[in-house]
């Protein structure tokens, strides 16, 4: 049994594709006001907002549980309106050796779709998939366009 595992999941968007890639993009820190359930903190621990190697740490809550996670930013596309994080440190690294994360605003037709997608490996076979991880991300997506579509 494989360690190593991608998850990839979209979801249907009505606010433009450029709004909700620029808040993951440059300003993740306007997510704990969209969403101060889900998300509580989001701070910057190292470099400057919306650069590449720029460190982000997130104050999360899944099921009543407290989570926290710093991402180290790897790669922002504007182009292609993608941002790829890797975790650096916290709660999921307490299941996963390595755990990526792309987030990316597609433009199909007249349909923004956001496309999240986790890439990971397990310490052991005995690891959950991130699914609840992946459930969350969703909901979060579902907020956040909610949010941009009424300012």
């Amino acid at each position: 049994m494989s360690l190593v595992g991608k998850l990839t999941t979209e979801v249907l968007m009505v606010a433009p594709h450029h709004e909700f890639h620029g808040v993951w993009a440059k300003r993740p820190h306007h997510i704990s006001n969209v969403s101060p359930a889900k998300i509580p903190k989001v701070h910057l621990h190292d470099g400057d907002w919306g650069t590449v190697d720029s460190i982000v740490a997130c104050h999360y809550v899944i099921d009543g549980k407290d989570h926290v996670v710093k991402n180290a930013v790897k790669a922002i596309d504007e182009e292609n309106k993608m941002i790829t994080y890797r975790v650096v440190e916290g709660d999921l690294l307490k299941e996963y050796k390595s755990f990526k994360v792309i987030i990316q605003s597609i433009l199909k037709g007249e349909a923004t779709w956001v496309r999240w997608t986790f890439e990971y490996e397990k310490l052991n076979k005995n690891i959950h998939h991130p699914i609840k991880l992946l459930e969350f991300s969703i909901h979060l997506s579902e907020e956040l366009d909610d949010h941009l579509v009424q300012t």
